[in-house]
């Protein structure tokens, strides 16, 4: 498995026992719908089980010039190890496209699409952005976290797929589409 994997890895080891322990007592305490809500003031993105907050995230949002779309919105695509190539837009000018599992690629290990075909949620190696506003509207995630994220709502929306399914797919150059039984809420606000 190429770059991705040490990822997997910190995913593991940055939650701690602790932690863990209390996210699965939430979890379990949940049950409904779940939903994500996020704070484009607070820069956080908030997961909700039932309308309990089971777990929040640190996040970059959009700048002044670009910001992130407000509203309601839904999560239905998700893609895994996704391609990028530059927009047509003037900051991407000179850039690259980057193939799946490419450490150039900007999206990394998955992106979830709220908007489509422009607005997601994806990862960054650039973490030192969390915490402000740094994309070009999309919400940025550490690449732990986001991976963290996309397996979470698929496994409540109707995705599920075992260990060795993500293994797979996080290790290869391609990309994997899923599609969501059961979209899932987001709400962008202040």
């Amino acid at each position: 498995m190429k770059a991705l994997v040490p990822i997997l890895v910190a995913a593991a080891l940055l939650t701690s026992p602790a932690d863990a322990a209390t996210a699965r007592k939430k979890s379990a305490a949940a049950s409904g719908p779940l939903s994500i809500a996020v704070s484009t003031q607070k820069k956080i993105l908030v997961v909700r089980l039932g309308g309990v907050d089971v777990k929040t995230y640190d996040v970059a949002v959009g700048t002044k010039k670009k910001p992130t779309p407000m509203g309601r919105f839904s999560i239905s695509h998700i893609v895994w190890n996704p391609p990028w190539r530059p927009p047509n837009e003037k900051w991407a000018k000179g850039k690259k496209a980057a193939g799946p599992n490419d450490p150039k690629n900007p999206m990394k290990v998955v992106k979830l699409f709220f908007q489509e075909p422009d607005y997601y949620i994806h990862g960054t190696d650039d973490e030192d952005s969390l915490g402000g506003a740094a994309s070009h509207g999309c919400i940025r995630m550490a690449q732990a976290d986001v991976y963290e994220l996309a397996r979470y709502v698929q496994e409540h929306a109707g995705a599920h797929h075992d260990e060795a399914w993500y293994q797979r797919v996080v290790g290869s150059d391609q990309s994997a589409d899923v599609h969501l039984a059961r979209p899932v809420p987001v709400a962008i606000g202040k």
